[in-house]
């Protein structure tokens, strides 16, 4: 397991539990989900395009400390409270990721802390 790196990244939002950001393997970077949180715990209010945006900004601080960026992320999965904002959401993504990935939205019942976003991705390294 020496090839499994564990990333924590002090630039993006606090783990809500007893995981790492990520884990670092010599072909991907598997990114836990990420809720709109800024690094210092502070849930963010608003639309869903800015929590999209933070949510998105803990990404790329997880994915630089990992080596890695948005541009490298191959697969997207996302859990979203209400698919109501599907279409504000999809706007605010595709300002993040132009080079589309394959991604996956669900609707979800809850999420940690009661948010109503959540994305994960996993990334080349």
């Amino acid at each position: 397991m020496a090839d499994l790196i564990p990333i924590v990244a002090k630039e993006a939002a606090p783990a809500a539990g007893p995981y790492s950001h990520a884990v670092k393997t010599p072909t991907a970077i598997y990114c836990s989900g990420s809720i709109p949180m800024d690094a210092q715990g502070n849930l963010i209010e608003g639309t869903i395009a800015e929590k999209t945006a933070q949510v998105f900004k803990n990404l790329q601080a997880v994915l630089t400390e990992a080596g890695s960026s948005l541009d490298r992320i191959v697969k997207v999965n996302i859990f979203l409270a209400d698919m109501g904002s599907f279409a504000e959401l999809n706007e605010e993504y595709a300002k993040w990721l132009t080079h589309k990935p394959a991604r996956s939205t669900v609707a979800v019942k809850t999420l940690p802390k009661n948010v109503d976003l959540e994305i994960e991705c996993i990334a080349l390294p």
